[in-house]
């Protein structure tokens, strides 16, 4: 989709240059919101009108796109199976976790400098 084509087809092409230089492709353009259109500097009345073009797009662009070539690939058949997953402790596996714990965090304490007493 060419943005400068749409703007034209709406009567801003005013606003062409600038959805230029702030990099505005057609993928950025569906999460435009008012407030985006406002710092970019586009007139209140101007704002609405693409609001309203932009939201109309999704329907417009689906419309026009090719389906993916991986949706065309689905099997209707295909089977489905369930999957069960199982969490298990070890037993007597706590102790380790515990130990390693109380090494690292003597690790991870700051030391003290001399002058400051025990």
């Amino acid at each position: 989709m060419d943005i400068g084509a749409w703007l034209r087809s709406l009567g801003l092409e005013q606003y062409e240059a600038v959805f230029l230089a702030h990099a505005i492709d057609p993928e950025v353009l569906l999460d435009l919101s008012e407030l985006d259109l406002e710092k970019l500097g586009v007139l209140l009345g101007h704002r609405k009108k693409l609001l309203k073009a932009i939201a109309a797009l999704p329907a417009a662009l689906s419309s026009q796109m090719p389906p993916h070539p991986a949706l065309k690939k689905v099997v209707p058949d295909a089977e489905r199976r369930q999957l069960t997953v199982m969490f298990c402790d070890l037993v007597g596996s706590n102790w380790q976790a515990a130990w390693i714990w109380k090494i690292c965090a003597r690790s991870l304490r700051p030391t003290r400098p001399a002058s400051v007493p025990k």
